[in-house]
């Protein structure tokens, strides 16, 4: 009578099972190398022990990441048939590589250029960061030099419409001032127009009868003198104030 099939199930005494992991794994171990070599197969083989050592297996003309990563893309490409997104997924992965390594890059390129890790480089990279640095420099006072070259224009722009404004504001005081002369000198011509006036009508009263003269001429001067005087007092305060607020 043939025996049955055998039930696996876990070995429950430690020592038997860690002596039974290690006689298996030998021979898993064996079976792996065998079909690799029989079979010209790239096989890869990752066992973890109970405690988590790690125990693994690659063909001899290919390394474990080569096999992983095959692996992985296979994998990708075969969902991706099936799922569109798992495709997507995929590109993203890639691009996000990508611009990983040209980041990774760009940060060495930075550093090198402030002076750090320079010690892996050889001479003839080092004489081509100093051509970079020194086409950069170039760059650097030519734009330094355009913007002093544009301050002084401004400046000088600035410097012109001042001047301007100072020769209106010169030749609007002498107006004023030229203007405020000539309103003193009529003032004053018109005190001695009425001081001969006065004078002559004081003669006139000395030299009078007993009789009152009438006074209407004199008076009527006197009236058309005093509005004439008022005016110009008024229109010089004017020109003062205006010189002032100027």
């Amino acid at each position: 009578m043939g025996r049955g099939p055998v039930q696996l199930r876990r070995i429950e005494n430690k020592i038997n099972r860690q002596v039974t992991f290690s006689k298996r794994r030998s021979g898993l171990l064996k079976k792996a190398h065998e079909i690799s070599v029989l079979c010209d197969a790239e096989v890869a083989l990752i066992v973890f022990s109970t405690k988590g050592k790690l125990y693994e297996y690659s063909s001899q003309d290919s390394s474990m990441d080569v096999i992983l990563e095959r692996y992985q893309r296979y994998s990708f490409e075969e969902r991706a048939v099936l799922d569109p997104s798992i495709g997507n997924q995929a590109n993203w992965g890639d691009e996000y590589g990508s611009l990983k390594i040209k980041l990774d890059a760009l940060q060495k390129s930075q550093r090198q250029l402030l002076g750090e890790q320079l010690d892996p480089l050889t001479t003839k990279e080092l004489q081509q960061l100093e051509q970079q640095l020194d086409s950069s420099l170039k760059h650097i006072r030519s734009r330094k030099n355009q913007l002093l070259f544009e301050s002084i224009s401004e400046l000088q722009k600035k410097e012109k419409s001042l001047k301007d404004q100072n020769g209106v504001l010169q030749k609007h005081l002498v107006e004023t001032e030229k203007e405020k002369n000539n309103v003193l000198s009529n003032i004053h011509h018109q005190e001695q127009l009425n001081g001969a006036t006065n004078i002559h009508h004081q003669e006139q009263l000395n030299g009078a009868t007993t009789s009152s003269p009438s006074p209407t001429p004199a008076t009527a001067q006197d009236s058309m003198a005093t509005p004439n005087i008022g005016y110009l007092c008024f229109h010089l305060v004017h020109l003062v104030e205006l010189g002032r607020a100027t």
